[in-house]
């Protein structure tokens, strides 16, 4: 039988079997014993693994450990026979003892054997698994896409890590995924599993960010943003194409923009000219969303020279459109009754009249100056009276004429 010492001398490893061989003067019949199993081991890649090794009466023998798929001895005693830098042994007096692997690498995972050289040999055994976390494999995962409105998208990510990770879909502004089958049923979801992620019929409310994730339990987890652009040609709206304002006051033209490629937004007189920003004329144009613009045109102390139709226009790469707004002016009720008023009684829930009385003929009863010699009433004395429509109007008599005057500060909305 071979000696530890010709074990540590030689110049070849040691094997298995000279493991089983050790001897030692000193050793009496007692037999060791473990006192604790090894216990398996998880450890994330890159971090340190440790097998403890608990033995009781030691004695003269001697604690060896083995990488058991391999066979390869990783250290005796006190001495580390592997070439593996990362490896380390220490123990604590006679009755623990300890592996070290520093730097865990998925080719460490595997079985590890504690053994002590008795005759014959006791072992047992601790299982080390490395896991490793999440990643994105760019190169099989989607870049950013562009589609057309109602076209299909084909979103796929793809993770490696041990264990295999499962992949989930959100959405970055936290809206629903909207999921069509083959009969276009609709189906919306928070979040949606798989490595491919199918939009069919794309419309504009699904544009936006897209956060592949992919998750094994190791942490951190990883994720992906993936930009979905979808184009159509633009949209425009006004919530008022009529607006009134008396002369002097500040009036704002709105008109909303749905676009993408964003639009370039401006503003028309109806001469042709285009709307400067001046001292009279302020436009501004607020961001409601990926898509979606408010145009507003602001017209200081009104005159006769603004009143007209006024062109909000957006334009991209996919076409123009535009809308009209025509601004008019509203009058006082102190107004010449020669001026032009616009009869809008259809479009106000509550109007103004003005009653003129005709007083009676000079050869009809007297009362005199209230018509002229050729008949013609005096209109010099007027009264105004203001009528609900969910009151009961009084009847015009044929000697009264009626007419309507629209109220102040009023904004017509064809809706």
């Amino acid at each position: 039988m071979r000696s530890a010492d010709r074990i540590f001398n030689t110049s070849r490893a040691p094997s298995i079997a000279d493991i089983t061989s050790w001897t030692f003067r000193g050793c009496n019949g007692y037999q060791p014993k473990f006192t604790e199993p090894i216990g398996n081991i998880t450890v994330p890649v890159g971090r340190e693994a440790i097998f403890t090794c608990y033995v009781h009466g030691l004695g003269g023998y001697r604690v060896g450990w083995v990488k058991a798929d391999t066979k390869a001895i990783q250290a005796i005693h006190d001495h580390v026979i592997t070439h593996n830098a990362r490896v380390s042994v220490s123990h604590t007096d006679d009755s623990t003892w300890n592996l070290h692997i520093k730097n865990v690498q998925e080719e460490d995972r595997g079985q590890y054997m504690c053994q002590i050289n008795t005759d014959p040999m006791i072992s047992q055994m601790g299982y080390l698994d490395v896991v490793i976390p999440p990643d994105i494999i760019y190169e099989d995962t989607s870049g950013d896409v562009m589609v057309p409105e109602g076209g299909t998208v084909k979103l796929t990510c793809r993770a490696k890590g041990y264990p295999k990770p499962h992949v989930l879909w959100r959405r970055e502004d936290g809206r629903e995924i909207v999921i069509k089958d083959a009969s276009s049923t609709k189906t919306k979801v928070t979040t949606y599993q798989g490595e491919v992620l199918r939009l069919t019929k794309v419309s504009r409310s699904e544009m936006g960010a897209y956060l592949c994730i992919g998750s094994n339990g190791v942490p951190p987890s990883v994720s992906k943003r993936i930009t979905v652009s979808v184009h159509f040609h633009p949209v425009i709206s006004s919530p008022s194409q009529l607006v009134g304002a008396p002369k002097g006051t500040e009036v704002k033209l709105e008109c909303n923009v749905e676009a993408f490629p964003k639009s370039i937004n401006y503003w028309v007189r109806e001469s042709g000219d285009m709307v400067i920003t001046s001292d009279k004329y302020q436009t501004n144009s607020t961001i409601k969303s990926i898509f979606e613009d408010q145009m507003v045109l602001t017209i200081k102390s009104v005159e006769k020279y603004d009143l007209g139709s006024y062109r909000c226009i957006a334009k991209n790469s996919l076409g123009e459109v535009e809308s009209n707004i025509r601004l008019y002016e509203i009058r006082g009720l102190d107004s010449d009754e020669d001026d032009e008023i616009y009869d809008l009684s259809d479009l106000y829930p509550e109007s103004y009249t003005e009653t003129h009385h005709v007083h009676g003929g000079g050869g009809t009863g007297g009362g005199g100056g209230g018509v002229s010699e050729n008949g013609v009433g005096d209109y010099r004395n007027r009264t105004k009276h203001r009528h609900h429509m969910d009151a009961y109007p009084p009847t015009p008599s044929p000697s009264t004429s009626t007419r309507l005057v629209p109220p102040f500060y009023r904004t017509i909305e064809y809706l």
